[in-house]
């Protein structure tokens, strides 16, 4: 067993702490899902039949925080770790989908666990006595299954985000949604109106980047589009053209099946053309085409993000992929990758999004119709390239440049003609029309360009 399998000593204190004075405490939820499951153990839940005002009690020695008193739970941190211990409780009704009205403590852990939202995660452990499994999680983890506790309609109608989660879990797991906990998924969705965009960010980031988010996202696509009602136009939305064999939604799940687990890259996949269905038109031959759709692609994209709640940060890189991810960077479909085209690109995006874009685009071409994709090697060379560029400190942008502002305003340039002017040369350079060589920019000026 590894060590982060391991329960950290403070939650073994914890425990014993409160049996020694006389009280049940468990570990239970994630914490003791993930030790059944070999991996690394995260945040630490202890519950209790203690009150709040007993718990503190108990810990008066060490700093308690009323994180969620009301609710009757209190964070102890032991050693620097911090540990939710929450006393046993049965919930009242549940009238906005997502916390409830009342909670009443109780002493049986019985009536403590039958609230908890899937089997999984409702696996009381005791460092004396082991598990204590009330509802079968032990059973369904081995299967690898999601199930609601009790009726599945009635906790998700609790706490609507539990649908989410249940996604989450499938997609992060590799877990499989046992048959009437998805029946109530799907019955249920609209209920994920009546939870916060903040709240569905945070699982959504999740589900994308798990190992099994290809089949989440296409059996689940109704409970999606609850949330980016953008996608529904492009489930089933046929793709006539011959680089094309999938619909742009199934092929937007195949770009991602394709791609690395990070939330940038698959988000950007996920709505690379998200814009397609909006421009799409036929030629007189008969073949779709979708010109200005990576335009049209992050402008939505941008509105879904902000709408999302997203950091200002990911929005930016993410609507840059998308608005470039179309970009060429080759002269023609039969050559190898340009060294010029890729260093206008980086000109345009910068050296740290660059290799994002590249994988983008193999992950994008790798889901069209096979006899047009270029391989994995065309894009190593692209990768190689970049790297060459970076290495060799060769010029891709204006702070590249052997000349700068201040060189243009001693020869009497002024205002916007500075800026527009070093774009200009540095467009030259990169195209290799001139050196980038101070005087050799200067002569060009001289014989070229007028302040």
């Amino acid at each position: 067993m590894n060590k982060t399998n391991q329960f950290k000593p403070a939650s073994e204190t914890a425990v014993a702490m409160l049996k020694s004075n006389s009280f049940e405490a468990f570990l239970i939820g994630g914490s003791v899902r993930d030790f059944i499951m070999g991996l690394p153990i995260g945040d630490i839940d202890i519950t209790t039949n203690a009150t709040p005002t007993q718990v503190k009690e108990v810990f008066k020695d060490f700093r308690v925080i009323e994180t969620g008193i009301k609710h009757g739970t209190v964070t102890v941190l032991i050693d620097n770790e911090p540990l939710e211990i929450t006393t046993y409780r049965s919930e009242g009704t549940y009238s906005d989908n997502r916390h409830p009205d009342s909670v009443e403590f109780s002493k049986s852990l019985s009536d403590d666990v039958i609230r908890r939202d899937f089997t999984m995660n409702a696996i009381a452990y005791d460092f004396t006595d082991g598990f204590c499994d009330l509802v079968g999680g032990v059973e369904d983890i081995g299967n690898k299954i999601i199930r609601c506790i009790g009726d599945a309609e009635t906790r998700f109608r609790e706490d609507a985000l539990r649908i989410l989660r249940a996604l989450r879990f499938s997609s992060v797991l590799g877990f499989s949604i046992e048959d009437s906990t998805k029946v109530a998924i799907h019955k249920c969705k609209d209920l994920l109106k009546n939870i916060s965009a903040e709240r569905i960010q945070v699982e959504f980031t999740k589900l994308i980047c798990g190992k099994n988010a290809y089949n989440v996202l296409e059996e689940f696509s109704d409970v999606i589009a609850v949330f980016i009602p953008e996608i529904k136009s492009c489930i089933g939305f046929e793709q006539k053209n011959r680089h094309h064999c999938f619909d742009v939604y199934t092929h937007t799940l195949k770009a991602i099946e394709k791609s690395k687990p990070d939330s940038v890259i698959r988000l950007a996949l996920l709505f690379h053309d998200i814009g397609k269905p909006l421009v799409a038109h036929f030629d007189e031959k008969g073949e779709q085409h979708y010109y200005g759709h990576p335009k049209k692609s992050a402008e939505m994209t941008e509105k879904i993000l902000t709408g999302l709640r997203f950091d200002n940060d990911t929005k930016n890189k993410v609507v840059t992929l998308v608005a470039f991810h179309d970009s060429p960077i080759m002269v023609d479909s039969n050559t190898l990758p340009d060294r010029k085209r890729l260093k206008r690109i980086m000109s345009q995006i910068g050296k740290d999004l660059i290799f994002d874009l590249i994988h983008i685009k193999c992950c994008d071409n790798s889901a069209q119709n096979p006899e047009y994709f270029r391989g994995d090697e065309f894009y190593r060379i692209a990768y190689d390239m970049i790297n060459e560029i970076i290495e060799n400190q060769e010029c891709f942008s204006i702070k590249d440049l052997k000349i700068n502002g201040n060189d243009l305003i001693s020869m009497g340039y002024k205002g916007k003609d500075i800026g527009k002017t070093l774009n200009e040369i540095l467009d030259l350079v990169i195209k290799e029309k001139i050196k980038n060589d101070n005087d050799d920019i200067k002569d060009y000026i001289h014989s070229h360009f007028k302040p």
